[in-house]
């Protein structure tokens, strides 16, 4: 194959998912690398989308990596993530099988695809202490005069922008750098799923997790994560861990988490086309068309 990585990316409910897998089946010998920054945690499971049952296309099982791989109540970073990657990605090609990398998080996929060299970054109590005063609308207009890479897709709490901040700050003294480790020809294939059509399915997933339990999963993890740590994670557990403590009735709880939802949907979109930007090559795929036919679409981007 002509390239080192197949890259399938998408908002959320674009069916990015299923369509890897079925082109990991379809080519017989191929492994997912997730990049959803909240799929690596355990318990996690029906309101991160983790749609396990999607990695079973025609009786195969398709392996996958890095789902499942931190605790609940962690906050797993973009330096952890690209260890891990690398460790994935190279124990996939030392068993001859081709890795295709499959998510929504921006900034997971491009760090990958750039090659961008992260660092541990501390924490900065003097910083944390400044920031405190300030209202989310206010984090996030502070975080926008920032110009080095940074993922605001998922930034919807108090602490997340606090921390998207501190990252900033370190980065101005310590500068992203490329690294030599993974320099990889990648194949980005974009699933382009009509916006209404998108919403629509935002909706019916939403309420279809629901009723599959998304509550429970919730009161669940809140036996042993503290709802601080909980409404870290953003969107879903955000809201249901504040409709769990009482902070917002049912029905409130439902309204406010699918516009958040379908702004997060929004804001991925943006991240993309940004990604094109700055030279990143995205081959978008029609999300209405027959899996089939968008499988043979990809084959004949990676034999092109």
């Amino acid at each position: 194959m002509k390239y080192d990585l197949i890259a399938i990316v998408g908002p959320t409910a674009s069916g990015k998912t299923s369509l890897a897998t079925s082109l990991a089946a379809r080519l017989g010998n191929a492994e997912i690398i997730s990049a959803d920054s909240r799929q690596l945690y355990r318990g996690m499971d029906l309101g991160t989308g983790k749609d396990l049952a999607d990695y079973c296309v025609e009786g195969k099982t398709i392996p996958y990596h890095l789902i499942d791989i931190a605790d609940a109540g962690e906050k797993y970073n973009l330096f952890q993530y690209q260890d891990a990657f690398k460790k994935a990605y190279e124990d996939i090609l030392s068993r001859g099988q081709t890795p295709i990398l499959c998510g929504g998080s921006g900034l997971y996929v491009e760090s990958v695809l750039k090659g961008y060299r992260m660092a541990h970054v501390p924490e900065n109590p003097e910083l944390r202490e400044r920031l405190s005063v300030y209202s989310l609308d206010e984090l996030a207009e502070i975080l926008s005069r920032y110009k080095t890479l940074h993922n605001t897709t998922d930034i919807d709490t108090v602490k997340r922008a606090i921390r998207a901040i501190e990252i900033q700050e370190y980065y101005k003294e310590h500068p992203l750098e490329e690294q030599d480790a993974l320099n990889l020809n990648s194949l980005v294939v974009g699933v382009d799923v009509d916006r209404e059509v998108r919403r629509q399915r935002i909706t019916a997933r939403l309420h279809s997790r629901l009723q599959e339990g998304m509550v429970e999963e919730v009161r669940k993890l809140l036996e042993t994560v503290s709802a601080d740590d909980l409404i870290y994670y953003g969107l879903e557990y955000k809201y249901l861990t504040l409709y769990c403590i009482g902070e917002l009735s049912y029905e409130e709880m439902v309204r406010q988490l699918e516009i958040a939802i379908h702004q997060f949907a929004k804001r991925q979109m943006t991240w993309f086309r940004g990604m094109e930007r700055r030279g990143t090559p995205i081959h978008w795929i029609d999300a209405a068309k027959d899996m089939p036919e968008k499988v043979d679409e990809i084959l004949t981007l990676m034999n092109t």
